[in-house]
């Protein structure tokens, strides 16, 4: 198995985390980026499998695969151990709903803060405010609860982990009003499978210049984790984590 992530990438980097809490062994290949660049060259299987030319891609066998929802769904068709999604149909389906509203609502608003020609001051305020009222939204969840989808981590998990770390990284953190959020925030980053991806992250980030999140000093300074079951690439066009 191969999965196609890059060092800035939200979306692989949920893919990531999903293969390393199932235990997959699977070849990491971190696409070419910088911060000049961006992701160009475009990698030619990327190119070749997503339309978008966008990561995450997957390859297992024959099947080839992007979007990270999808991914996720195929790892849990095959390899259902250990479970990511709840077993029961009506908290799956709570589960799947809060997935999808962390990449398509919860991130739009990440999306506004990044500065380019389609965002202004204005609607970069609008979207800390949303943002805010979000985290709001998830701490009520969290009430008697460990993670977001009840008291097993999952997708969802996932998810919302990652979409809130490009928020903090784009100057739009938690505050001290969402306390259980905080607290599942500090729960989540001690996982050994996210803190070998967001500690990756959080190091590029670093050595780019760039200001690392606060709940990800720690790991900004951390080496390279042994640990994980991807591996990466070992490719002089290809970026490792």
């Amino acid at each position: 198995m191969k999965i196609f992530s890059g060092p800035l990438s939200m979306f692989g980097a949920k893919a990531q985390i999903a293969l390393l809490e199932k235990g997959i062994d699977a070849t990491l290949v971190m696409v070419p980026y910088s911060t000049e660049a961006g992701y160009q060259p475009k990698h030619p299987d990327v190119l070749r499998i997503n339309p978008k030319g966008q990561v995450p891609v997957l390859i297992d066998g024959d099947v080839e695969i992007y979007d990270s929802t999808q991914i996720f769904e195929y790892l849990e068709d095959q390899y259902p151990l250990p479970a990511l999604w709840p077993r029961e149909p009506g908290m799956r389906a709570a589960a799947r709903r809060l997935e999808l509203a962390s990449d398509e609502v919860f991130f739009a608003n990440v999306i506004k803060l990044m500065r380019s020609a389609n965002s202004t001051p204005e609607l970069r305020k609008a979207a800390r405010a949303n943002i805010a009222a979000y985290y709001r939204l998830m701490d009520d969840r969290l009430t008697g609860e460990q993670f977001i989808s009840g008291s097993e981590f999952g997708y969802a998990d996932i998810a919302f982990y990652m979409a809130q770390l490009f928020a903090a990284f784009l100057g739009a953190p938690m505050a001290d009003d969402t306390p259980r959020l905080v607290e599942w925030q500090s729960r989540v980053t001690d996982r050994a499978s996210v803190a070998a991806v967001a500690g990756a992250m959080a190091r590029f980030i670093a050595l780019n210049g760039m200001v690392v999140p606060n709940f990800l000093h720690e790991l900004s300074k951390s080496p390279r984790s042994k640990s994980a079951a991807i591996q990466p690439e070992q490719a002089s066009n290809k970026l490792e984590n």
